[in-house]
């Protein structure tokens, strides 16, 4: 049973209005996200696949994975793609104290070797307290616009699609995950959109 929201309402997106939704809507500009890398399965195909067009992208990495795959991580930085924080072990913030919380963002920043400027909270949870400490460290925390729901095993690729074409639109933040677990939507997904924007004189680029 699906439980998240492809389109963020407006409605949250005033409430958490601290947090970033999505850009200006006057330009033709759309911001991808990928979250959860980089992994060797599908990071470098996604990176390969943003070259074609020239696209900029922002990578929301795990602390982790980072240390594990620290070329691939390194080659997100030499295509010039923004990087965010997404903790070191992928935590649920509202099932995390807040103190181990930002513990374990610290944790991954020394993995990144820099501290990303950007970050985004794993499954788009945490608490007030979480927030407020990450923004007054510095951070920005990203949120998203259209939810692609490549990591759904229920829905089809076709569906993963749909998703995305059906509800991007001008200043969207767009999230994916360069995942196992998502690879096989997003080498479907992705391609097809990066084609069919392009073709309607979009550009992409990266969040700073």
């Amino acid at each position: 049973m699906k439980t998240y929201l492809v389109k963020t309402p407006s409605l949250i997106k005033f409430i958490f209005k601290n947090w970033v939704w999505s850009f200006s809507k006057k330009e033709k500009i759309i911001y991808l996200t990928f979250d959860d890398g980089p992994t060797p399965e599908i990071t470098e195909w996604t990176l390969a696949q943003l070259n074609k067009y020239h696209a900029k992208a922002t990578f929301f990495c795990i602390g982790k994975n980072v240390q594990q795959y620290p070329k691939i991580y390194q080659k997100i930085v030499e295509n010039n793609h923004s990087i965010g924080n997404h903790t070191h072990n992928h935590l649920h913030g509202l099932k995390t104290t807040t103190a181990d919380y930002l513990d374990n963002i610290n944790k991954a920043e020394l993995a990144f070797q820099k501290k990303p400027k950007l970050f985004r909270p794993p499954y788009g949870k945490l608490s007030f307290s979480q927030a407020k400490k990450i923004r007054e460290n510095g951070s920005k925390i990203v949120m998203w616009d259209v939810l692609s729901a490549d990591f759904d095993t229920s829905i089809s690729k076709e569906e993963c699609l749909k998703n995305v074409i059906k509800h991007t639109s001008n200043g969207s933040i767009v999230v994916f995950h360069d995942s196992v677990k998502a690879s096989e939507k997003l080498k479907f997904v992705l391609p097809q959109l990066l084609e069919y924007y392009t073709s309607k004189g979009y550009i992409f680029k990266s969040i700073e």
